[in-house]
């Protein structure tokens, strides 16, 4: 069972930027693909960017041009930055690990933007 531990949520203005990072404990991050999700209140969880295995790249319409997801195999540990950050990106981010035969989740980290 991976574990997944996100960090680098925090309250920043409009137009701010932020980094989410997202370390695994396993031995098989670099076979599978990584997702960043958020889910706001009272709201289902939605998909924000993935990056597959061999780094083939989504982004949901809504932070395209605004978002960038990595990722570092050597370190178990993907990114999301986030630049010109808008009130409606307010949402818990989850890091998502997965593959044909398992489905892992992080705690979530909160991302507030508010001025």
């Amino acid at each position: 069972q991976e574990q997944l531990v996100e960090s680098g949520g925090d309250l920043v203005q409009p137009w701010g930027s932020l980094r989410l990072s997202c370390a695994a404990s396993g031995s098989i991050f670099s076979l599978d693909t990584m997702a960043w999700y958020l889910q706001a209140p009272e709201k289902q969880r939605e998909l924000v960017a993935s990056i597959s295995s061999a780094g083939s790249i989504n982004y949901a319409d809504s932070v395209k041009g605004r978002f960038t997801i990595s990722r570092d195999n050597a370190k178990n540990t993907v990114y999301l930055q986030m630049n010109s950050l808008k009130p409606e990106d307010t949402a818990v981010y989850y890091c998502n690990q997965a593959n044909y035969d398992h489905d892992y989740w992080g705690q979530g980290t909160q991302v507030t933007v508010s001025s």
